[in-house]
C-alpha cells in the first residue's frame, strides 16, 4: 500500500471534521443570517470601530472589511459580494476571513454546534 493510499484511507475513514470544514460551515451560517437580516451588519461594523479604537494591529485588514460591509449595507450587489466571500473556501478567502469581524452574529447555541478537534 502506498503512502497516498494510506492517507486517502485515513481521510475517508475519519469521523471528526477538520477545523477548516467547521469554519466553512460557520461562515456559511453567518452568510445565511446576514442575508435573512441585513441589519446584523451593524455588529461587525461596531466590532471594527471598537477594535480600531483599541489600537488593533490589523488596521488595514479591518478597513478592508469595513469597506466590504458598508458596500453590502448600501447595495444588493455589495451584499451578494459579501455573501460570496463568506462562502468562498479558496486559500485567499480563508486567509482574509482569519481577520473577520463577526463575533456577535452567531448566538452561543449556534456556536456550540461548531465543535472540532485538532489532529496536532
Amino acid at each position: 500500500m502506498s503512502a497516498a493510499t494510506d492517507a486517502f484511507t485515513y481521510l475517508d475513514s475519519r469521523t471528526e471534521r477538520s477545523g477548516d470544514e467547521v469554519s466553512a460551515d460557520e461562515f456559511r451560517l453567518i452568510a445565511d443570517k446576514l442575508q435573512a437580516d441585513p441589519s446584523l451588519l451593524r455588529i461587525p461594523l461596531e466590532n471594527i470601530e471598537r477594535w480600531l479604537s483599541l489600537g488593533h494591529s490589523s488596521r488595514q485588514r479591518l478597513e478592508q472589511w469595513r469597506a466590504i460591509l458598508l458596500e453590502a449595507r448600501a447595495s444588493k450587489s455589495g451584499m451578494q459580494r459579501l455573501l460570496r466571500l463568506l462562502c468562498d473556501e479558496s486559500g485567499e478567502a480563508v486567509h482574509f476571513k482569519a481577520f473577520a469581524p463577526f463575533p456577535g452574529i452567531l448566538s452561543s447555541e449556534e456556536l456550540n454546534q461548531f465543535q472540532w478537534t485538532s489532529a496536532h
